[in-house]
């Protein structure tokens, strides 16, 4: 999938030191970790060797110099990293943090001993050091992660992946902690499936800002196609998606509600938007919505239909994992008799990244009862084979908590004949899947992304947002 979203990291850096262990060992961590941030693109906000014996962080004065140092750049550190080089001083890493109070993601790396180097000169026991480093953690009630060997050398491919993995965590913890989401529009009548809280949304950082459909509405009509903004917004429509035998009238009608959404979301600095749909929009102004949400979700402003809020917020935490748009779809139907595969689809307002034959259509299941003619603005188009993450995020408001589920799978190429924006994906133990889904009163909708970050969003989700999570298919939910 194309259009990746670019977003850059600051991480804090902590080194760890102990006095009886050699100093050089500091020195030669420095070069190693700038070797390897160069290559990752991180900006890294760490002591000079001449603040602090190397740069290092041991005694609780040179902790207060570390925290004093993140705080002057809290506005851009998304996450801290602590390496040590040697055993490193437990109390040391941990007062840094507990002094910084960034409230960020942390990542705990410990270099490896060479079995020919154990001597007084080179000897580290980091990997011991990192189990007590990681205790107290625990006793200061410091959230972290942990590299996925227990040491690892910041040269080794491993750490490389580790260290993407945790920014982009960090890059989704400080996304959900901040986001502002749009609900245009009272949820359909028919989908209590959508319902969720805003107490709780609110109570985790999640600001749902609502605004009664009528407004839009009414804004839209007040428009006229010589209006400038009309006239800019159409030319955008038509460079983003052949309009195929979508009459010029409607195509302004979109233009129009695009106008408008657009202000809505730049008044109240929107980051994603839940819409109304079904079925007010058809019937009170005659087309669809699907062709702005396909455009906004396209651009990193996520958008889901049927003002489902907590699916939209989910669109925008896989965004922010993998940095490509997601798409809100139905768990729609089974594929033949191929029990791990299922068809998923909807009207039509995926992103273009994942359309390549993309096209402005109508919606002929909606059009059976308020006409096809008022559903202009539903896309078509099928999405080919690509890696896929799945799952949604949902407020249970019996247990007052935000829960979720993820797992990751395939799109495939598979033979589909259908209409609107259409998929098939294969699913590992699927059955399964629906059975846990369904018991555990999950909605229909779920969202796709073009990647595999699962376990960065189960980490995200549930280490530092405190979430319930399940992650289908993993081995071991610890990891």
């Amino acid at each position: 999938m194309s259009n990746t979203i670019k977003t850059g990291a600051s991480l804090g850096i902590i080194i760890g030191n102990r006095d009886f262990f050699p100093d050089k060992l500091v020195g030669e961590c420095r070069a190693d970790l700038l070797e390897a941030f160069s290559k990752a693109g991180v900006k890294p906000v760490m002591l000079q060797e001449q603040e602090t014996k190397l740069g290092g962080v041991e005694t609780f004065q040179e902790a207060r110099k570390c925290a004093d140092l993140f705080k002057r750049h809290a506005d851009e550190i998304i996450g801290v990293l602590v390496v040590l080089p040697n055993f490193g001083d437990e109390k040391g890493v941990a007062e840094t943090l507990k002094l910084a109070a960034l409230n960020v993601p942390v990542l705990v790396q410990a270099y490896p001993d060479d079995l020919d180097k154990l001597d007084v000169a080179r000897r580290r026991d980091a990997w011991c050091g990192k189990i007590s480093v990681c205790n107290n953690l625990y006793q200061y009630g410091i959230k972290f992660s942990l590299t996925s060997k227990h040491v690892v050398h910041p040269a080794d491919e491993s750490f490389a992946a580790d260290l993407r993995n945790f920014i982009a965590v960090c890059r989704v913890v400080k996304g959900l902690r901040n986001v502002r989401i749009g609900a245009v529009g009272a949820r359909p009548g028919a989908f209590n499936t959508v319902r969720y809280s805003e107490k709780i949304l609110q109570r985790h950082g999640i600001s749902v800002v609502t605004i009664d459909l009528s407004h839009i509405l009414g804004a839209a009509n007040k428009l006229t196609k010589d209006d400038g903004s009309v006239k800019q917004r159409l030319e955008a429509i038509r460079a983003y998606s052949p309009t195929g035998r979508t009459p010029d009238d409607r195509l302004v009608q979109i233009a129009k509600l695009d106008v408008v959404l657009h202000g809505f979301m730049e008044e109240h600095a929107l980051d994603a938007t839940a819409i109304q749909c079904w079925t007010s929009l058809q019937q009170n102004y005659g087309c669809n919505v699907c062709t702005s949400m396909s455009m906004m979700s396209e651009n990193g402003l996520p958008s889901a239909c049927e003002v489902d809020v907590t699916g939209t917020l989910t669109m925008y935490a896989m965004q922010l994992a993998s940095g490509s748009p997601s798409a809100l779809v139905d768990w729609n139907n089974n594929y033949a008799s191929d029990e791990e595969k299922v068809v998923l689809f909807h009207c039509g307002n995926w992103a273009k990244s994942f359309l390549p034959d993309i096209e402005i259509s109508t919606a002929p299941i909606l059009g059976t009862t308020v006409g096809e003619e008022n559903t202009y603005g539903a896309l078509a188009g099928r999405t080919p084979a690509a890696p896929l993450t799945y799952g949604r995020i949902s407020t249970d408001d019996t247990k007052g908590i935000i829960k979720a589920y993820v797992g990751e799978g395939a799109l495939t190429d598979d033979e589909l004949r259908t209409f609107g924006t259409r998929a098939v994906a294969k699913i590992g133990q699927l059955q399964g899947l629906m059975k846990w889904v369904c018991k555990n009163g999950f909605e229909h909708h779920v969202v796709m992304n073009a990647s595999k970050t699962a376990g960065i969003l189960q980490e995200a989700y549930e280490n530092y947002m405190g979430w319930e999570v399940y992650h289908h298919g993993a081995n071991d939910k610890g990891q």
